[in-house]
């Protein structure tokens, strides 16, 4: 069984299982392979779906952890944060509509979201492992 202390090695190996599928993901579609892009962005949708249950058991249990450090990395890491947050809120929304589009086959409308979906969800990811 997997104790709450080991989660957050868990989220690191989910988060970064994701972002190698988005990678794959983008190769595929831009190699023409359809049905293959769509079946590693799905896989990619779950594992970020596993990430975010993992995410939400591990701070449900240890809370929020203060940021002790004080100087000049103190805005610096509140700016990531912050930036991160912001994001991390706005992902889900846009993965949600970019993959209905594309499984309704409304492709274009697929394309035009997925241009802004994929930049802001690896980019949280990059956060994410900060």
């Amino acid at each position: 069984m997997i104790g709450i202390h080991t989660l957050p090695a868990v989220n690191a190996t989910l988060n970064g299982t994701a972002a190698i599928l988005l990678i794959i993901g983008y190769l595929l579609i831009r190699n023409g392979k359809i049905q293959a892009h769509r079946r590693v962005m799905l896989t990619a949708f779950a594992v970020s779906i596993a990430f975010l249950i993992c995410y939400l058991i591990y701070h449900a249990q240890v809370g929020s952890v203060s940021y002790q450090k004080t100087g000049a990395i103190r805005p610096v890491y509140f700016t990531i944060l912050i930036t991160h947050t912001a994001l991390a809120a706005t992902v889900p929304v846009l993965a949600i509509i970019t993959l209905r589009r594309g499984l309704r086959t409304e492709f274009k409308r697929h394309r035009r979201i997925a241009r802004w979906t994929l930049p802001v969800w690896r980019r949280r990811r990059v956060l994410d492992a900060l």
